[in-house]
């Protein structure tokens, strides 16, 4: 299975450049950060996603990831960075997988890396609707409360 070429230039790009494509993360105890993370079982693959938010108005201001994975999902990754700046929480809730995957040409066998970061997304949302309605915990909080999380499996970014 061969990468697209916007794949391998994207990844290439994020690689040589982190910073400059929204790798990295936010103060968690930050009230207008926003995060979500999930993970693929069946291929290792893990991304977090952070959000910072204008609380006033729902804007996306920037956005940060770490991702365990492969070239298609750190790809995917950085492409929903793109995707996701300057939003607002209604518009990023339009965002499908359909859509990172056909901006990146992923292979059938790679769409799953689309599909984590549209649910990397829904979760950051789930997490800032939590927020803004008065939620004391954050939902990791929440999941290492739980005996049969994930959460730790296999070192997820943190």
């Amino acid at each position: 299975m061969a990468y697209s070429d916007k794949v391998v230039k994207r990844f290439e790009e994020v690689t040589n450049n982190p910073a400059a494509h929204g790798v990295g993360k936010f103060d968690p105890k930050d009230p207008t950060v926003a995060t979500g993370m999930t993970g693929a079982p069946a291929c290792g693959d893990v991304m977090k996603l952070d959000l910072k938010l204008d609380p006033e108005t729902d804007t996306i201001l920037d956005v940060k990831f770490k991702t365990y994975g492969c070239g298609s999902a750190i790809a995917s990754s950085s492409m929903f960075v793109e995707m996701l700046k300057g939003k607002t929480i209604e518009e990023a809730k339009q965002i499908k997988d359909k859509e990172i995957a056909d901006a990146l040409e992923l292979p059938p066998i790679k769409i799953h890396c689309s599909v984590l970061a549209e649910d990397s997304i829904k979760r950051a949302i789930q997490d800032w609707e939590e927020k803004k309605a008065g939620r004391t915990t954050t939902w990791v909080e929440e999941m290492q409360k739980k005996d049969d999380s994930m959460l730790g499996h296999n070192n997820p970014p943190q």
